[in-house]
């Protein structure tokens, strides 16, 4: 395997060289042997009581170590390090900060994304096919349950007439959509995919602790944590026979289908937050493995109340949605208004019966933990049946009786919100009484009796302990498994064999039932096994056959393709404020020192106004140049006001930001430690104390600027040579090309305006600018010409600089990326310059002409900007755009 680099120290056990027991049975008992704390321990299969013997390993787990023999338990670190090894190659990550990946070395820095590799636990949770069983009916009747109260509580609502469940705890939850009260859904499912959180109680029996209704995370880190760990273990898996999960996968697309008001052939999309989500990467990873589009809210119009993916190619129709959206953020035309993540009209189309969004909106407030206690009323109500899995004892604060009961034993418990927080409720993270002193259990006492309705309180609970492989041995750690039940379509439910096991970071923390990777906890994968035949189905991708090639329909959303364009101007826009930020400093301080005539001080000035290198407030650099160049200086940082260097890569970073699916790894780490590393270096400049000599602080910052200059042609070159050229890198093509177009065409028209092009100084800043001094020098010497300066420039279609080879490239770009419009091409590119066909000898002469066709094709260039917008991703343009149905 090679000698570990420093990176993977760390993933190393402490003494994995040295596992050398010839008896992997006895190792596994020893650890069992070291936790006798009242809870259930799955390794053994039975509870940990202090004093009293330890049995032997529990049947499934003697299966499992034997299945690798001795030799499989000395592997253990080797194989835990592969599973950490496959994390990182996969880029599995969970966000706890999204603003970008740490650097290398800073890693936990203040500021930056603390984006944690996915924290996979090598051992799997094992569920033998009887206990499995069990779980699957009462996860199947709690999913039917659910669903039946959705359509109760939207529909007649009996159960708040009945008074069996208090429409003050129902009706005030910010969750609860009044927009959506009698909506009837196809075929009568209101929820689709439920998750729900267990752990096995000291009685042996499996408890619900939790249920997630709305959005319920964790489908796609299922799939990561089984591809790997399955891997490691092979013939345990197989012996065992452990049970598949993709044909719950597939029957849960199909059923999706089947209640789609399109049928075959409908379209599913997974709408997502975007990157800065805690769980993006799952997302992403259960969309391509689902084959479905992956989403975000502004990638979707609604338009006759029907939902439509805009893409390059036009509006393509979308008939169901897998949401990973939270209720209140959907639609902001009908609840939060700031909403940037959601639809505006969702709700409408939901309503109208043109989309399946599942699960349908309003189904938050199903997770209020103070409804726990009215689940078993409600089921023999609406489905006369006595619940299967008991569930974790609560009471909800609002129900005066039960609050005065149990307020002298508060210490008992665990106090959690009953609701999410919003403008008229309120939410805070759980509290455990039992550590709270004296004074402190008062005080919470108090704010219960003022608000008793927010409040809920939980009973303890002693979570199942899960084998974990740490440092060489095993390690029993507490565990909650989420298990997921999906819709049938048809009425009933699948529960998903097998799910997401949650374990705790730590040996001894507070032995309670939430466990949260956010806060640091681990995963396991879960092995369902099974007596019956193992399901083989997958949905990993088959070879391709030719004729599959033929029917490829490569979609570019808008949002990708106005982000790709984005991303190409302010890829140009910031190697051009820097370049002219360059020379500008440059030509200021000559100037002030007189090494430079005073007249281009006037210039220097319009270009950095014009181009957003100094704010309105800065000083006239005619008048007090060394104002002027402090205002320059200062302007270079993020957050200074004004779109010089800083801001231009803080706006690349977050086109890159919006990208990351599309972009390599390498390609996001540079982009942003360019604009990171900027900041630092000149923040480090600038800070220091005021010198004598002030070239000295001048030349550090146009070292920095030198550096930026550096990393962002690295930058253009991966984008030139290091991506496919679809219709999205065409348009990050045209996107270069217009900003390089306006910036040059500007640059060049004030200074022939100003009349200073063809003095030594702004010749030479000229070049600087286009960056074409060794080029005209290997040309045309040290002449000082209008002629050759305007051919280099304007008309040499073999200078990628020239206004001439610029506009070419730009009319091929559009000629091909609107290859399906080609009399809206001929329309757009008859209002297009051709700089390379402007009469030299007219150009040349003294007068208008010039300057009039360099700000005419200036504004063309930004003309062609507004168009493509207009077309491609807003569509608000083209009355003939198609629409895909």
């Amino acid at each position: 395997m090679g000698e570990p680099t420093p990176s993977q120290w760390s993933l190393l056990p402490e003494d994995a060289a040295d596992v050398s027991a010839p008896d992997p049975v006895a190792q596994a008992q020893a650890a069992a042997l070291r936790s006798r704390d009242g809870h259930f321990n799955e390794l053994t299969g039975q509870v940990n009581q202090p004093g009293e013997p330890q049995g032997p390993l529990a049947p499934r787990w003697q299966r499992f170590f034997a299945a690798g023999g001795a030799a499989g338990w000395q592997e253990l670190g080797a194989k835990a390090l592969r599973v950490q090894r496959r994390v990182l190659e996969d880029g599995a990550s969970y966000n706890v900060h999204s603003d970008g990946p740490p650097l290398p070395g800073r890693e936990g820095a203040a500021g930056l994304n603390l984006a944690r590799h996915w924290p996979l636990e090598l051992l799997p949770m094992l569920i033998e096919p009887d206990e499995w069983r069990e779980i699957e009916s009462g996860i199947r009747q709690r999913a039917r349950l659910l669903n039946a109260v959705m359509a109760d509580l939207y529909g007649e609502r009996r159960l708040l007439q009945q008074g069996l469940l208090p429409a003050s705890l129902v009706l005030a939850h910010p969750q609860y959509l009044r927009a959506m009260h009698g909506h009837q859904p196809p075929g009568g499912v209101h929820l689709h995919v439920l998750a729900f959180d267990l752990t096995r109680g000291a009685d042996g029996h499996w408890w619900v602790v939790g249920q997630r209704t709305q959005a319920a995370s964790g489908l796609g880190y299922v799939l990561e944590n089984r591809l790997i760990v399955a891997q490691q273990f092979p013939d345990a898996f197989r012996q065992m026979q452990v049970q598949r999960v993709a044909a719950s996968y597939r029957d849960f697309i199909q059923a999706l289908i089947r209640l789609s008001p399109a049928g075959e052939g409908s379209r599913v999309a997974l709408l997502t937050p975007g990157p800065r989500n805690e769980t993006y990467f799952e997302q992403a990873f259960l969309a391509r493995y689902l084959g479905i589009t992956l989403v975000e809210g502004a990638d979707l119009t609604v338009r006759g109340d029907k939902v439509y993916l805009k893409t390059l190619g036009g509006l393509e129709r979308v008939d169901v949605l897998l949401r990973r959206v939270d209720d209140t953020w959907l639609d902001p035309l009908e609840l939060r208004a700031d909403s940037m993540l959601g639809v505006p009209g969702l709700l409408q189309a939901v309503r109208a019966g043109a989309v399946v969004v599942a699960n349908m909106p309003g189904a938050g407030w199903l997770e209020s933990p103070g409804l726990a206690a009215f689940w078993p009323a409600v089921a023999q109500e609406l489905l006369g049946e006595t619940l299967e899995l008991p569930a974790l004892q609560s009471w909800w604060c609002g129900e005066e009786s039960a609050w005065r009961t149990l307020r002298p034993r508060l210490a008992e418990f665990i106090v959690v919100p009953s609701f999410s927080a919003s403008s008229t409720t309120r939410s805070f993270q759980p509290v455990v009484a039992a550590e709270l002193d004296g004074d402190a259990l008062r005080a919470l006492a108090d704010r219960i009796d003022a608000d008793p309705a927010a409040y809920t309180l939980q009973a303890r609970v002693k979570p199942t302990k899960q084998p974990v492989w740490t440092r060489g041995a095993l390690e029993p750690r507490v565990a909650v498994l989420r298990v997921f039940a999906l819709t049938d379509g048809l009425g009933d439910w699948t529960v998903l064999p097998g799910g997401l096991t949650r374990v705790a970071p730590r040996r001894d923390p507070v032995a309670d039932a939430w466990l949260s990777i956010q806060r640091g906890s681990l995963s396991a994968d879960t092995w369902v096994m099974t007596d019956g035949a193992v399901d083989t189905t997958s949905l990993l991708n088959r070879p391709m056959q030719p004729a599959d090639l033929a029917r490829v329909h490569w979609t570019v959303t808008s949002r990708a393709a106005e982000n790709l364009f984005w991303l190409g101007r302010y890829t140009e826009r910031a190697e051009n404020s820097a370049r002219l930020a360059r020379h500008v400093i440059e030509a200021s301080v000559m100037a002030r020192r007189g090494a430079m005539a005073p007249a281009m001080l006037p210039l220097l000035d319009a270009l950095a106004r014009r181009h957003g290198l100094v704010g309105p407030t800065a000083p006239p650099a005619a008048t007090d140049a060394r104002g002027f160049e402090h205002a320059l200086l200062a302007a270079l940082l993020p957050g200074s006001g004004v779109t010089s260097v800083g801001w231009n890569l803080k706006a690349l970073q977050g086109c890159a930001q919006a990208l990351r699916e599309r972009l390599s790894p390498e390609s996001w780490r540079l982009i942003h430690e360019t604009a990171a590393q900027f900041e630092q270096h000149l923040r480090a400049v600038l800070d220091r104390p005021a010198l004598v000599d002030a070239m000295a602080p001048v030349s550090d910052v146009l070292n920095v600027l030198g550096r930026a200059d550096t990393h962002l042609a690295a930058i253009t070159g991966a984008q030139t040579d290091r991506m496919t050229r679809d219709d999205g890198w065409r348009l990050l093509s045209m996107g270069r090309q217009i900003e390089r177009l306006a910036f040059h065409a500007d640059v060049l028209a004030e200074a022939f305006e100003q009349g200073l092009a063809l003095t030594e100084d702004g010749f030479a800043l000229l070049l600087g600018v286009f960056d074409s001094t060794i080029t005209y020098r290997a040309q045309f010497q040290a002449r000082r010409e209008a002629a050759p300066l305007l051919h280099l420039l304007v008309h040499d279609t073999d200078n990628p600089r020239s206004l001439g080879w610029v506009a070419r490239t730009l009319r091929e770009r559009f000629a091909k990326l609107a290859r399906h419009q080609p009399e809206w091409v001929a329309e757009v590119a008859a209002d297009l310059p051709v700089p390379e066909a402007w009469p030299l000898d007219e150009l040349a002469e003294p007068g208008p002409v010039l300057v009039n066709q360099l700000r005419r094709a200036a504004a063309q260039a930004t003309a062609l900007s507004s168009l493509l917008s207009q077309r491609y991703f807003a569509h608000v343009l083209g009355s003939d755009l198609r629409v895909w149905q």
